[in-house]
């Protein structure tokens, strides 16, 4: 008896979306080469980017355990490690996740970050690199966010401030660079406003501070809005014992 055989995929190609919407991290294609990317020309911005962070959250020394939400392939997730801080990494995308269990020796969740499967103050801290952009509710995802973690929420965020920002969107024109359709540029400022607004009653101060500036600016890294990115750090002061 001759079997038929059928091909199937990690995701159905009618389950290719999230929040009602296609998304390009659901599409293999495209998760399948986001390692090659930080490898190649996306390599010194990712330098930059771990300093600010670093930065932000080592000022905080009472963070040693971090749940990152949309770790991805945990690029950031496996980092972290680096500076003293035990990670576990968090994402919706089975595609990124397939890849991450095998680049990434802690644990990990499948899940939506408007509705995270852990209970109160479970971690030090929560971390959103480069994924906050693509939330249709962030103030769900803030309050879901300051809920699970204890002392504090890093943010690594594409700016809204910078060129790069038009480009993209040019290119989406032309039906290029797919990576940006769905995502929300913020400002500081902007992300600052709805971080209050999540956090109306608690008790916490905010810094942050850009970089992604061009290679051959005098600084790579300032206190202005401006850049390709910027890192952000909630510190929580009313803590529950």
């Amino acid at each position: 008896m001759e079997l038929e055989k059928h091909t199937a995929g990690l995701l159905p190609q009618t389950q290719q979306n999230w929040q009602n919407r296609s998304e390009w991290f659901f599409n293999r294609a495209h998760t399948d080469t986001y390692e090659q990317w930080y490898e190649g020309r996306y390599k010194r911005a990712e330098i930059w980017q771990k300093k600010v962070m670093e930065q932000l959250v080592s000022k905080d020394t009472r963070v040693k355990t971090l749940l990152e939400f949309g770790c991805g392939t945990t690029r950031f997730t496996r980092w972290w490690k680096e500076i003293g801080i035990e990670a576990t990494g968090g994402d919706i995308s089975p595609l990124m996740l397939s890849q991450a269990i095998h680049l990434f020796d802690g644990d990990l969740v499948m899940a939506d970050s408007h509705h995270m499967p852990f209970k109160d103050n479970t971690f030090d801290a929560l971390a959103f690199i480069t994924t906050f952009e693509y939330y249709k509710d962030p103030v769900q995802v803030i309050r879901e966010a300051a809920r699970v973690a204890r002392y504090g929420i890093a943010m690594g965020m594409m700016n809204r401030n910078s060129p790069k920002v038009a480009r993209r969107r040019v290119q989406q024109l032309f039906g290029k660079n797919p990576f940006y359709v769905t995502a929300t540029f913020y400002t500081p400022q902007k992300l600052m406003e709805i971080i209050h607004h999540a956090l109306a009653g608690r008790e916490y101060s905010i810094e942050w501070t850009c970089t992604g500036l061009p290679k051959w600016f005098p600084v790579q890294q300032w206190s202005l809005p401006y850049g390709d990115f910027f890192g952000l750090y909630v510190t929580l002061h009313d803590v529950k014992r």
